[in-house]
């Protein structure tokens, strides 16, 4: 019997990759491109999505190309993506009508100013469980109608689709046969109601958006439509979409109520597995859901850091400070451990649980024997330290809904292969991290929906007792010195406030 497989589209904020995953959901081959950032204006973040697809084909065949396996060989295509990234494309030709906006850009940050100012971010919370904040695709769509000449009069027409970038894949690869998203990738978007899970006739209203450009919202484990043969030499069913974080909650096996992950890739994304129930937030959490399977609806909590590996990214092509990312951790061990030296991120705002559109990055503390390697520690600092922020924040929502937060922190992503971030990470926050084996834990969850519902892998409970952790970083800094150094972030994250500027 041919051994089968499955293929899984990991397309990311900096990259596109494709994974081969065997009957053993053991990763057997991966081919990436990074993506370019287009940067049009400050706080502008955009991506050319004809590339993306273009990309997102070729790392496909390299991986299948390598690894010597035929689309005949391949059970089941699952998707994973940068989740947000808004698109609006012309439903006969296919092209879009601009480029993607990525959910990083702050174009739309006067706008979500003037709606809470108003009155609506109640309601917007309510039903959609998020905030108002341009980080979400709704502000972003509105733009694109109110901008791109004829946008809106030809969306009303049906002309126009909108959708998240694992919407734009799965129309391409159908061939144009299918506009669908899932219903993880809907609940990003502060138009979709996470209760009844469907389109919400209010926030609709709210921001603007005819009906008419929506995608379908399908399970997380559907049917999304056969890969026209074309592509890959035969057609291969499309059965697992999710977004990045919540296929990264999947793949590190987070299935259960009370359990939680942190993937360090661009940004940082904390979530916390609530179960059937919705956990409201009164600490700028996001509520949210963490799949939907089989029709049933898990829920979590959620924070967002926009910058965590895109600090190193920062550091290297625009500070200069690094030749590879991967230096970083060399240059954080010859730093002086005494430094007090804070970088604030903020380069595209500050994330939860402040949600500041107009912050911007700093860097302070340094004094004359300040030098790089004191600048690349802060850098890896700040992911600690903002991580902290969310845990904080998330355990105050969790005592008030009468749960109790996860003794331990499981985290993936690339910045979780640096050892000393994660020993950091631990030592600020007080838990201990546990590392996946499987450091492509977004890529992974993809497989695993594909994989379960077209019958290659047993149950996702089976798959989730696989989970087998690399490494634990138990906390070893003393109590006094992690309450100093986070007391200085705190100071510094202050002064970089819009409102305190």
């Amino acid at each position: 019997m041919t051994t089968r497989y499955i293929l899984a589209i990991d397309q990311g904020t900096t990259s596109s990759r494709a994974m081969l995953f065997d009957a053993d959901a053991k990763p057997c081959g991966m081919a990436s491109r990074e993506l370019a950032q287009i940067f049009p204006h400050p706080g502008w973040v955009e991506h050319d999505a004809q590339m993306i697809w273009a990309d997102v084909l070729a790392v496909c065949r390299e991986v299948m190309q390598t690894a010597g396996i035929k689309a005949s060989d391949i059970a089941g295509i699952g998707i994973t993506n940068q989740r947000e990234t808004t698109l609006l494309w012309d439903r006969k030709t296919g092209v879009p009508v601009y480029n993607a906006i990525v959910w990083q850009d702050r174009r739309t940050a006067q706008l979500c100013v003037d709606l809470k100012a108003a009155g609506h971010e109640e309601l917007v919370q309510a039903q959609s469980g998020l905030l108002l904040d341009p980080y979400f695709s709704a502000s972003k769509l509105k733009w694109l109608l109110d901008t791109i000449p004829g946008a809106r009069e030809r969306a009303k027409r049906g002309e126009l689709a909108f959708g998240t970038i694992d919407c734009w894949l799965i129309w391409n690869l159908t061939g144009g046969a299918l506009h669908a998203t899932d219903a993880t990738n809907a609940s990003r978007t502060l138009l979709f109601n996470i209760d009844t899970g469907r389109w919400d006739d209010r926030l609709l209203y709210l921001f603007g958006i005819p009906r008419q450009v929506l995608p379908e919202v399908r399970d997380s484990d559907d049917d999304y439509g056969l890969c026209k043969e074309e592509y890959f030499g035969a057609p291969i069913l499309i059965c697992g979409v999710a977004g990045d974080q919540q296929a990264a909650l999947i793949g590190q096996g987070c299935l259960s109520e009370g359990m939680q992950k942190a993937t360090y890739g661009t940004g940082c994304f904390v979530m916390l597995n609530t179960g059937a129930k919705r956990v409201a937030s009164s600490n700028r959490m996001l509520t949210t859901l963490a799949y939907r399977i089989g029709g049933e609806t898990k829920f979590a909590l959620e924070g967002s850091i926009f910058m965590a590996g895109a600090t190193l990214q920062w550091l290297r092509d625009g500070a200069r400070m690094l030749k590879n990312t991967s230096d970083s951790q060399a240059l954080a061990e010859q730093a002086n451990p005494d430094a007090r030296v804070y970088l604030v991120p903020a380069f595209t705002g500050l994330g939860a649980p402040w949600w500041d559109a107009d912050a911007r990055g700093a860097i302070m503390g340094m004094t004359r024997d300040t030098g790089v390697a004191e600048i690349v520690r802060a850098g890896l600092e700040a992911v600690g330290y903002q991580t902290r922020d969310l845990l904080q924040a998330m355990a105050a929502d969790m005592h008030k809904a009468g749960a109790v937060m996860p003794a331990t922190l499981r985290v993936d992503g690339g910045m979780a292969a640096n050892d000393w971030a994660m020993q950091f990470l631990a030592d600020m926050t007080g838990l201990p991290v546990e590392r996946s084996v499987i450091l492509e834990t977004t890529a992974l969850g993809a497989a695993m929906l594909a994989g379960v519902q077209c019958g290659l892998y047993p149950s996702f409970e089976a798959m989730a007792a696989n989970w087998r952790s690399d490494r634990r970083f138990d906390p070893a800094m003393s109590t006094d010195e992690r309450e100093t150094r986070y007391a200085g972030w705190r100071d510094a994250v202050g002064r970089v406030l819009s409102q305190n500027r």
